[in-house]
């Protein structure tokens, strides 16, 4: 497969801003076609970037395209209905995150994954992309072969509310083209679930799903949150091992920066990430390292340089490698499907904390 011929569906904002500059700018690939429901953005983007074929619908480009791989950037409501039918082309599928609104659109993807050759969907994880993320998660699963710092012993990510976008969306054409216009169904909210409880779920998953997923990335096993505490700041987990994790959601917030962050704490030093917002461009996050081994041994902290890679840059190197059959740490279908049961457990634990108080 010298070059993969690519079908997009959907060029909204982040369609543009974070996945489609960065095939398009690839050598190794080709955008062959977009679907697009709006046509004058469809005709603007395609114009943009010389793609050569539109279709107002992904089943008309189906029908009509011999594709090695598909990148379908839609809202996730959508998903439940959508990705199956992208799935059933038999090629690569990656879309944003979270999976799905619910586990039971998630368990219909991963049946349609299931059910045909050919198909694999990854989720748009990006922070597992970023450099730094990846230089952390190898270096942590060096030290779990070798034990060298001792045992994992704490996971904290932080993500207080700041300016994400980061002047991403500068360059994105726009239209006036009506918003989906009542071309589409949106997928039920999570089964069990009152109408606040899955507005409250929505809204966690929408912010935080990025966050839960880069905590099981890192512990490298599945957790259960432990507790949820009530004011909404932080979410206590324990891993399938027994390590202690939390995730800060919004200990304090930012009007103009981004400053979430990941650590990892050994029995013998921690390693520290702080990732930018993102839709930063060409820019990886940092990591810091500290090792202090003990037995007269000097402590060290190590600050690796990063390559002038962004997250997103690198997710699309990473899905092109994954659509040639190479190993990544893209996020697969059952794994993102394990955020939305988080999210579950999560808004459960919320409820019945509220109910116990009102008793």
């Amino acid at each position: 497969m010298s070059t993969i011929r690519l079908g997009f569906v959907g060029v909204g904002g982040m369609g543009q801003a974070a996945h489609l500059n960065h095939y398009a700018v690839n050598g190794g690939c080709e955008v062959a076609a977009i679907a697009e429901i709006r046509p004058k953005l469809r005709a603007a983007v395609a114009a943009r970037w010389g793609i050569p074929r539109t279709y107002a619908s992904h089943r008309e480009m189906l029908a009509a395209e011999r594709l090695d791989a598909i990148v379908a950037i839609q809202p996730f409501s959508l998903h439940g209905q959508l990705i199956p039918e992208l799935l059933a082309y038999g090629r690569p599928v990656l879309t944003e995150k979270p999976i799905a609104r619910s586990t039971e659109a998630a368990d219909r993807i991963i049946a349609a994954e299931s059910a045909t050759p050919g198909a694999r969907l990854c989720v748009a994880y990006h922070k597992r992309s970023d450099p730094a993320t990846m230089w952390m998660k190898n270096r942590m699963r060096e030290l779990a072969a070798s034990g060298e710092l001792g045992r994992l012993r704490y996971l904290r990510v932080t993500m207080p509310p700041g300016d994400w976008v980061a002047n991403g969306f500068s360059m994105n054409l726009g239209s006036d083209d009506p918003h989906y216009g009542g071309q589409v169904s949106w997928d039920a909210p999570p089964a069990g679930f009152a109408s606040d409880e899955a507005k409250a779920h929505e809204t966690f998953v929408n912010y935080y799903i990025h966050q839960v997923n880069l905590m099981r990335h890192l512990f490298g096993e599945s957790y259960q949150v432990a507790y949820a505490d009530p004011s909404g700041v932080t979410m206590h987990v324990r891993s399938a091992s027994g390590v202690p994790g939390v995730l800060e959601m919004a200990p304090w917030q930012n009007t103009v920066e981004w400053q979430e962050s990941a650590l990892a704490c050994y029995d013998k030093g921690w390693i520290r990430l702080r990732l930018f917002a993102p839709l930063t461009a060409g820019r990886a996050g940092e990591v810091e390292v500290c090792e202090d081994r003990g037995g007269g041994a000097t402590p060290v902290t190590l600050r690796p340089a990063m390559p002038w890679t962004g997250a997103m840059q690198s997710q699309a190197a990473e899905f092109l490698r994954a659509v040639r059959g190479e190993v990544t740490d893209l996020c697969g279908a059952a794994d993102a499907r394990a955020d939305i049961e988080v999210a579950n457990s999560y808004i459960r634990m919320l409820r019945g904390d509220a109910m116990q108080a009102q008793g």
